[in-house]
């Protein structure tokens, strides 16, 4: 604790943070006229009817990126988490490190990186993004997929083991009946995070309502930017809405 404290306080030290600058008055008078050029938003027919397609492209987007990464997070969490109890890995693979430093290493890029790199081979549009989400998510999800298995209670798993079952039914009846609830909750979680990803991604080209974004931004053109801003508020609350319903039906 005392050497997380000096951490801190070396953070304040080291960064040379400008506050009386921030709160001064000539900020926040310039801060106000650049809000002030958000209103009115555009919501001419044509322009509404474009970004409510860019809306459903980047809730396409993160949905099939979270459902790929979920699929592929499971099946990478069996054989990278060991039988509780057992010491054994749970999986055919008995390579559990390596399978953990891949996890590691594909949620340390973040998604940003990974589109610009998929750009190349995928072209622009909402194909790289949803990979460069599937592919960050998969380390995240494997990762806690992984300790959620392990943190199964052992004595269902030592009791099919002690009969001869085999990993995968071990799995199948002792495993997931027990974390499927939280596995569940992890994966509606994710694709909360994958929704303001998703618009972030379009910056650099990977569709949906980070491209509009990106482009009138880069035109000055506050009206329809304000627009913008405002569907991604409305997706993010409705899809939160929705993973907090999912989540009390399931508890």
């Amino acid at each position: 604790m005392a050497a997380l404290a000096l951490l801190v306080l070396a953070s304040f030290w080291s960064l040379d943070l400008q506050w009386a600058q921030f709160f001064s008055v000539d900020a926040a008078r310039s801060m106000g006229r650049f809000l002030a050029e958000f209103f009115p938003p555009d919501l001419s027919p044509a322009f509404v009817r474009k970004v409510g397609w860019g809306a459903l492209e980047t809730l396409a987007m993160s949905a099939l990126g979270t459902l790929i990464a979920a699929a592929a997070g499971l099946l990478l969490a069996w054989p990278a988490s060991r039988l509780p109890g057992d010491g054994r890995s749970i999986g055919p693979f008995t390579g559990r490190m390596p399978l953990r430093l891949l996890l590691n290493a594909l949620r340390s890029v973040p998604e940003l990186v990974w589109a610009a790199l998929l750009l190349i081979s995928a072209g622009l549009g909402p194909l790289a993004g949803t990979l460069a989400l599937a592919v960050h998510t998969t380390g995240v999800l494997g990762r806690l997929f992984a300790d959620a298995l392990e943190n199964i209670e052992p004595g269902p798993s030592l009791a099919l083991r002690a009969q001869g079952v085999g990993k995968g039914r071990v799995l199948l009846y002792a495993g997931l009946p027990q974390v499927l609830p939280q596995l569940l909750s992890y994966t509606l979680y994710r694709w909360e995070n994958n929704i303001r990803a998703a618009a972030v991604l379009g910056v650099v080209g990977a569709g949906g309502l980070g491209q509009l974004l990106a482009f009138h931004m880069g035109l000055f053109q506050m009206g329809k930017t304000a627009t913008v801003l405002g569907a991604m508020l409305l997706l993010v609350a409705l899809v939160d809405a929705l993973s907090y319903w999912c989540r009390r039906r399931m508890g």
